[in-house]
């Protein structure tokens, strides 16, 4: 029986970083996962490199260009005629760069020398040591880190077949573009979707239940965003109950009861059920060595995300927290230290959020109405990107920066951005907060003229009532 220092059963990027960095620091070190391709090869990299986050990002930088050149090059002085979509070749980029991200994965884990165990990994049995079966075999492990990710919650009642009724893995492979698309639920998932779709020619009609639009990012945020949204042709229904879907042959039929109880039916080519997602820990084996779960199914961890079971770790979307790559990576990296002997850490009040919508919406740290709800005296500062030169230029004026610092010692608590380009500018913001800076401290550093990161600077300045160029 193979043994190892440290098994790690799930290659997402919760996964495959913690064993990465487990083999940086001298751990024997193996990656068990399951995930396998249309053609039946296995894969690494999980949901977030597969059916997740670059391939959506692939199709929502082509939809972009696709809709900058038939509505906004104009702008720019350049008329084009003739402008014709390829669906097929558009799809089979965003595989190409899939299949580039996945296989570089296992030329890291050859530089790395981590053993790559293909198939299903499940906990055996414990005591001094662990027994994990990895498809066909079983390893011996000191320490176990378990980074299975999550799965699309299901709607009851409703079958996925990602024909007509898709989750997200379907939904960024369609044949052809739907000339009405419905959308069950707007989060970022359905929104970044929905916007891929219509900008290619769909009609898209997004349903959600809760009563507020994006309820996790800033009010004046969300607010901002659903202006630009709906006017770009988004339409978005709240506080909606969906009583039954129904399919034929060729188009689904949703029938709801809208927020001022009025019933309403939606027939649509498409549908995409996008209602969130749910740890993935069908097949681990947690009941065979007594690893609890709390009542949603999320693997129970401390702080540290060690489990109460010694040597065993959980980590990324099967753990508490927001479910973020970036997140999970992080807490790779500070469990393959701690196993190590290092001292890893995270801050969780530092961790970025991103729509990659058009604008991008991006924040970390407080919202304003956290801070109220917590009766935290605070200063707010905003700036808008419609006095930048350089947003000006880009023909992207839209959106703002906001900063929240405290009242009394003006560290910065919150920062929220819609506009171009907010998943790069979001770092500054996570750098100072943490640091500990101020907004005065982001107000005095010199930022590059022309370039969006003035709106920061701007914004910083702004909590003291000083802003230079508006």
């Amino acid at each position: 029986m193979k043994s190892f220092d440290v098994v790690v059963i799930g290659a997402g990027p919760a996964g495959y970083i913690a064993a990465i960095r487990a083999a940086q620091l001298g751990l024997s070190t193996a990656c068990v996962e399951k995930w396998q391709d249309a053609a039946g090869e296995y894969r690494l990299g999980g949901t977030c490199l597969n059916v997740g986050c670059i391939p959506s990002k692939a199709l929502l930088e082509s939809s972009e260009n696709y809709e900058r050149v038939q509505h906004h090059f104009k702008a720019h002085g350049i008329t084009a005629t003739g402008v014709k979509l390829d669906l097929k070749a558009m799809l089979a980029r965003k595989d190409r760069i899939v299949d580039k991200m996945t296989t570089g994965i296992s030329g890291l884990f050859r530089k790395n020398k981590v053993t790559w165990l293909k198939g299903q990994g499940t906990l055996v049995s414990g005591g001094t040591t662990w027994k994990v079966r990895a498809g066909e075999e079983t390893v011996e492990a000191k320490n176990v880190v378990i980074a299975t990710g999550s799965k699309p919650r299901q709607l009851p009642g409703v079958t996925i077949d990602n024909r007509l009724v898709c989750d997200n893995e379907g939904a960024l492979a369609f044949d052809a573009v739907p000339e009405r698309l419905g959308v069950i639920g707007a989060g970022v998932i359905g929104l970044e979707l929905g916007s891929v779709w219509r900008r290619l020619g769909a009609k898209v009609r997004i349903l959600e239940a809760l009563p507020t639009f994006l309820p996790s990012a800033d009010e004046s945020v969300a607010k901002e965003a659903w202006s630009i949204f709906t006017r770009s042709g988004l339409d978005i229904e709240l506080g909606v109950a969906i009583k039954e879907i129904s399919q034929s042959k060729k188009s689904v039929k949703i029938q709801y009861t809208a927020s001022d109880n009025s019933s309403k039916t939606f027939e649509c080519d498409r549908l995409i059920v996008s209602i969130g997602r749910v740890p993935n820990t069908e097949g681990l084996g947690a009941e065979n060595v007594g690893l609890r779960l709390d009542p949603k199914g999320f693997i129970e961890v401390d702080k540290n995300c060690r489990t109460a079971l010694p040597g065993i770790y959980a980590i990324g979307d099967v753990v508490r927290g927001p479910m973020l790559a970036h997140k999970g990576e992080d807490e790779g990296v500070m469990v393959a230290e701690i196993i190590a002997g290092q001292h890893g850490h995270i801050n969780y009040d530092a961790i970025p959020w991103v729509v990659y919508t058009a604008p991008e919406l991006a924040w970390v740290g407080k919202t304003e109405q956290q801070l109220k709800a917590e009766g935290v005296a605070y200063r707010s500062g905003r700036f808008p990107f419609v006095y930048n030169g350089r947003a000006l230029s880009r023909e992207e004026p839209e959106g703002f920066v906001k900063i929240l610092a405290d009242a009394a010692t003006d560290r910065v608590l919150g920062v929220h951005i819609i506009g171009s380009i907010a998943s790069e500018l979001i770092a500054e913001a996570v750098s100072a907060i943490e640091f500990g800076a101020a907004s005065e401290d982001i107000a005095r550093i010199c930022h590059a003229h022309p370039s969006m990161s003035e709106v920061m600077k701007e914004a910083a300045l702004a909590v003291d009532k000083r802003p230079l160029n508006g």
